[in-house]
């Protein structure tokens, strides 16, 4: 039960679920211990339903299931943090996420996973496999034309055709790094580092 402090709550402890790829926060709810014990055993997020006065599977009616990839622990063991891999929308609106926040600031690292998924399993109409299995000099040679042509885009002034212009570069440099088996994350690191 990694001594979660169910007493402070009067058995419930608040759970706050996240997209285990783009940190965007996507609801909160609350956990009994028979909640905690179901969400551990059975990988798909369990609240105590406080309107419903029971255990409450989350994608149980619309099929909308939360999949636990991690759960941390506060320093006070009495919240919950649950990153997740939501299978639809989150919210009974329809929407990703309960606060009403579609931004998916980590969208990137969502498009990181899409395009390997991709690469790794060899989706033949896919344009992205077909550049990676061209090799590492065409992937590296089509990052070099995208960037020349967000230079020609920059000295312009149609902003729709530069943020189109840099959306290719980026994708593409997504690609680069799948072909070098480099991760966004360790690109991240880099630059923190640095930021130090």
């Amino acid at each position: 039960m990694m001594n979660l402090d169910f007493r402070k709550g009067n058995g419930l402890i608040p759970v706050i679920v996240q997209n285990d790829t783009t940190l965007q926060v996507l609801m909160l709810g609350y956990m009994d211990e028979a909640a905690y014990e179901k969400t551990i055993t059975e990988k798909k997020v369990t609240f105590f339903s406080r309107s419903k006065n029971r255990l409450w599977t989350k994608g149980e009616e619309s099929g909308n299931f939360l999949f636990v990839k991690d759960i941390k622990i506060d320093c006070d063991r009495d919240t919950i943090l649950i990153q997740a891999t939501p299978n639809g929308p989150t919210c009974h609106t329809g929407s990703t996420t309960c606060f009403k926040d579609e931004t998916a600031k980590g969208f990137v690292y969502e498009l990181q996973d899409v395009i390997a998924t991709k690469i790794d399993t060899d989706d033949a109409e896919s344009y992205t496999n077909s550049l990676y299995k061209r090799g590492i000099n065409k992937v590296a040679q089509k990052v070099g034309e995208e960037a020349v042509e967000l230079v020609i885009e920059a000295k312009d002034d149609n902003i729709d055709l530069f943020k189109s212009e840099a959306a290719d570069l980026l994708y593409h440099y997504l690609i680069l790094l799948k072909a070098k088996n480099v991760s966004l994350e360790s690109i991240e690191a880099v630059l923190k580092e640095r930021a130090k």
